[in-house]
């Protein structure tokens, strides 16, 4: 038998190469014998699949093996990977994909199952496909109802700021002057910062790239009081990850009396801001870590409220304009 078994705690596992192609994976099972049927049906499988065709035996935990193996994002795909376990790639339908997250996700939103089922199920699933070993498969999102998006304004800001702890402070200051996403900015550590050059080094989650960050002075020094060795591998902020930034943050908004807003309004803020101030789409984007303008553009472009801004069509000074309707008023 090409398969070879092996004990990983009390579970016997299986591994070996058969037809030129490798495998690996878990009988789920302490009993010897059992394990060992359970490895050659495995290897018949995939015999069958070098004669027939890889369709015929392609299951989603051999997708999901050869997805991880490429070095692919595994976010939210152990759930999906527990969910389709072996079954065939062939018999994932559209249908069950959505009946996978109604069931996987059943008090969740829309939103929600999008992001956690469909998205990870369709991206093995592809994956096989753009290696011959399956079809393509296209699943309809389930329809998330438009959230209007409120920004954290600077006097938002430093009313939180006021009345938070100094790394709080500093976290809520660090996402609304750089535009990090909460994931990013708990995940910075002090060997990133760099207080003297005023700058900071960001790894995007989403895009899997670095930047570095400007930090102004008003960030600089509320990052320098924040209580700490400094130790370079240390978490700055001290959250070990978003979550446990949701019931300290939560709290400061009530202490300041202020709109309970989300730790993702700072970057909304950033980007509002940025783009009223006169600052062009383009670079906002690069400051921000957005890799598609269109996006943000889309999401955090806000239309201002004042029809009066067309005066600027002729030339007039907004200012002016503004005085003139004070003194008539």
């Amino acid at each position: 038998m090409s398969l070879k078994l092996f004990k990983r705690g009390k579970i016997w596992h299986y591994r070996g190469t058969v037809s030129g192609r490798r495998i690996r994976g878990s009988t789920e099972t302490e009993d010897k014998t059992r394990a060992q049927r359970i490895a050659a049906e495995r290897e018949a499988r995939a015999w069958k699949s070098h004669l027939d065709g890889p369709a015929a035996t392609l299951t989603f935990a051999d997708a999901a093996i050869a997805y991880r193996e490429a070095g692919k994002s595994t976010r939210f795909l152990e759930r999906v990977e527990d969910y389709w376990k072996n079954t065939l790639v062939r018999d994932i339908t559209a249908a069950a994909v959505k009946a996978a997250a109604r069931k996987l996700y059943a008090s969740a939103g829309a939103a929600t199952r999008n992001r956690q089922v469909i998205v990870p199920t369709q991206a093995v699933i592809n994956f096989a496909a753009e290696n011959d070993w399956c079809a393509h498969l296209k699943v309809k999102r389930f329809k998330v109802d438009a959230k209007i998006k409120e920004p954290a304004t600077l006097a938002w800001v430093e009313a939180f700021v006021a009345h938070a702890s100094p790394h709080l402070g500093a976290l809520c200051l660090f996402m609304f002057a750089t535009g990090a996403r909460i994931g990013e900015a708990v995940s910075i550590v002090w060997d990133d910062i760099d207080l003297a050059a005023g700058a900071a080094r960001i790894r995007q989650t989403k895009t899997g790239d670095e930047r570095i960050a400007h930090l102004p002075p008003r960030l600089v020094a509320a990052i320098a009081n924040i209580p700490s060795n400094r130790n370079p591998t240390d978490r700055v902020f001290r959250y070990v990850n978003r979550e446990s930034v949701r019931k300290p943050w939560d709290k400061a908004c009530e202490r300041a009396g202020i709109k309970k807003l989300s730790p993702h309004c700072c970057r909304h803020g950033f980007a509002t801001t940025m783009l009223q101030a006169g600052v062009d789409v383009k670079t906002v984007a690069a400051l921000g870590g957005w890799k598609d303008v269109a996006t943000l553009v889309r999401v955090y472009a806000h239309a201002q409220g004042d029809r009066t801004l067309t005066n600027v069509i002729f030339g007039t000074n907004l200012t002016q304009a503004d005085d003139e309707k004070a003194s008539n008023s």
